[in-house]
């Protein structure tokens, strides 16, 4: 007798919600990153790569770190502990 698929927990669809959020948030910190070191790159010509690559990881690991924590806060309440933090403070 075949056996039904088991039903995903909650956890893991949450985990790949994250992370396919987050795969596509490093394509746009990539393009961000490249548009700033064109920027800085046209703005003075005698510019040295350590500073293009310095932009490069500034810019796009700031925007990876802000993404990470929005998808964070996207996710928490999506999962319903937001919520159980609200009722405990009406409760008081």
């Amino acid at each position: 007798m075949p056996r039904p698929d088991p039903v995903p927990s909650p956890r893991r669809s949450t985990l790949r919600r994250f992370w396919r959020t987050m795969r596509f948030m490093a394509l746009l910190a990539i393009a961000c990153a490249a548009v700033a070191v064109v920027l800085v790159a046209r703005g003075d010509p005698t510019t040295h790569v350590h500073m293009l690559i310095a932009t490069a990881l500034g810019v796009g690991l700031t925007v990876l770190l802000g993404t990470a924590l929005m998808t964070l806060v996207f996710v928490s309440n999506s999962s319903g502990h937001d919520s159980e933090a609200a009722h405990f403070e009406e409760e008081e």
